[in-house]
């Protein structure tokens, strides 16, 4: 049994969390102060904390060495109905282990009890509700995901990578890291690795020496020492060729970095933050990224989420993005409408983020400052959310299938079917791919199998039989 403290001024919370932790075993202290609680410390040495931030005189922040100390350093566990990523970051460094946002199910703070008590280096869980610089809006449960990790890896000089759909906001998040880490004050330097040629990418990142090659007029540094001390962000870090990722893998091993035509290295030290809407692991099962690259760069991975899975984000980034065409001349009194609002988040948003920046900025062009209604909008995209997923695959469906083909026809060879028998690939790959293909039509037309036969392009008898072979369902099976 552990003593956990409960540190909050609102009744009902600490009547909620007193009976939680009671339920779950433990023995619960009640303090409603900063000050109460330090006495309560001293007097009681518990376990772990539950601290809320907003409190009468002292705050939760503020109290936080004291209540660390006299308690012996117990696990903190921050809450706050005012989430804030600056607070977040500053909790977190003082060594708070996790960070909740109120209104929160009682279920996410036994959780967080049960992994604070257990371990203060576990820290896996929580949420967190933000808007970071007017830039990174979110209050959906991804992005909170988001703001947490930001949180806990920006004191840190980790190597960090960023994966997401074009248009998430990658670049601000990895500027988020850098404006809350050590090494804020330093530059931050981005480069878009997709837009550098191969014949210029070495001198780009690496700097060259004066006639190392025709038009080198002058020595020139690179990337990586302007961003010396500071953070250097390689966006589509895929695409960086292949002849350049062992000596990126050199220069984060090492770090020095070997100027085109130079024969002395040039000592760095830069934080690495990358990025790519790709995935990167099947490109290293196909061979066109390095494994032990991909390690370094990977210390710790954030997903930024498609607009798609944060509805609730869409209408409070639509009124910021309109904010900023405010500011920028593009209608400063414009606001939505009900209607408007509506429509924003009927669409699938394939751009993410992006399109809706774009969106919004013509709508204000065209209400030219009044309500902004549906009408005002530019037309959806037609690209819709499932080929938005479908561009960001690093291989088509052809080069996916040759892939399986090839994997299967060497399990043959090393292990031969027997004498007489037909390894039959054609059915075994139909096999593969057809349910997914049939439960897809199936889904989009309520389950009925003749409209979605006739959008298969397969006769209704026919997809029938398939339904019942592979054990799909349908109302007409």
């Amino acid at each position: 049994m552990a003593t956990v403290l409960i540190v909050d001024d609102e009744e009902s919370i600490c009547w909620s969390l007193k009976r939680l932790v009671t339920d779950l075993g433990h023995q619960p202290i009640i303090a409603s102060s900063a000050e109460a609680a330090i006495d309560a410390c001293l007097a009681n040495k518990p376990q772990m904390i539950l601290l809320d931030i907003r409190l009468p005189r002292m705050s939760g922040l503020a109290a936080m060495a004291q209540l660390r100390q006299a308690s012996k350093a117990a696990p903190v566990v921050i809450m706050t109905a005012y989430g804030q990523l600056e607070t977040a970051v500053e909790a977190i460094k003082q060594g708070a282990v996790e960070y909740l946002v109120k209104p929160f199910e009682l279920a996410t703070v036994q959780q967080a009890i049960e992994r604070a008590i257990r371990s203060t280096a576990e820290i896996e869980d929580g949420t967190l509700t933000t808007t970071l610089a007017n830039q990174l809006v979110g209050q959906s449960a991804p992005m909170q995901e988001v703001f947490r990790r930001i949180a806990l890896v920006a004191p840190t000089t980790a190597s960090v990578h960023i994966s997401g759909e074009s248009g998430t906001g990658k670049e601000l998040i990895a500027r988020a890291i850098h404006q809350h880490g050590p090494r804020s004050n330093q530059p931050f330097i981005p480069v878009n690795l997709a837009a550098l040629s191969p014949g210029v990418a070495e001198s780009e990142l690496f700097g060259h020496m004066k006639g190392a090659f025709t038009g080198a007029d002058a020595t020139r540094a690179g990337l990586f020492e302007l961003a010396n001390a500071g953070t250097l962000f390689l966006d589509e870090v895929a695409d960086i060729p292949p002849s350049l990722q062992v000596k990126l893998l050199r220069v984060l091993d090492d770090g020095e970095v070997w100027p085109v035509g130079s024969n002395r290295p040039v000592s760095v030290d830069v934080r690495i933050i990358s990025a790519t809407h790709q995935q990167l692991e099947s490109l290293i099962e196909s061979g066109k990224f390095r494994h032990d690259l991909y390690f370094r760069l990977n210390t710790f991975r954030i997903a930024s989420p498609p607009l798609r899975d944060r509805q609730t984000d869409i209408v409070p980034l639509a009124n910021h993005f309109l904010q900023l065409a405010g500011q920028q001349g593009l209608g400063s009194k414009a606001t939505l409408s009900s209607p408007a609002q509506a429509e924003l988040q009927r669409r699938h948003w394939p751009g993410n983020v992006r399109e809706l920046k774009g969106v919004i900025e013509h709508a204000a062009i065209v209400a030219r400052g009044m309500e902004i209604l549906p009408e005002h909008l530019p037309p959806a995209s037609e690209w819709t959310a499932s080929q938005s997923a479908l561009a960001q695959l690093p291989i088509d469906l052809r080069e996916a299938a040759q892939q399986w083909a090839a994997n299967r026809l060497r399990d043959l060879r090393q292990a031969p079917v027997a004498s007489g028998q037909g390894a039959n690939l054609y059915e075994e790959f139909l096999a593969e791919v057809e349910p997914g293909l049939f439960q897809a039509a199936l889904d989009a037309n309520r389950q009925q199998v003749a409209p979605a036969a006739r959008q298969l392009g397969i006769h209704r008898t026919t997809l029938a039989r398939k339904i019942a072979d592979y054990g799909l369902q349908s109302i007409d099976t």
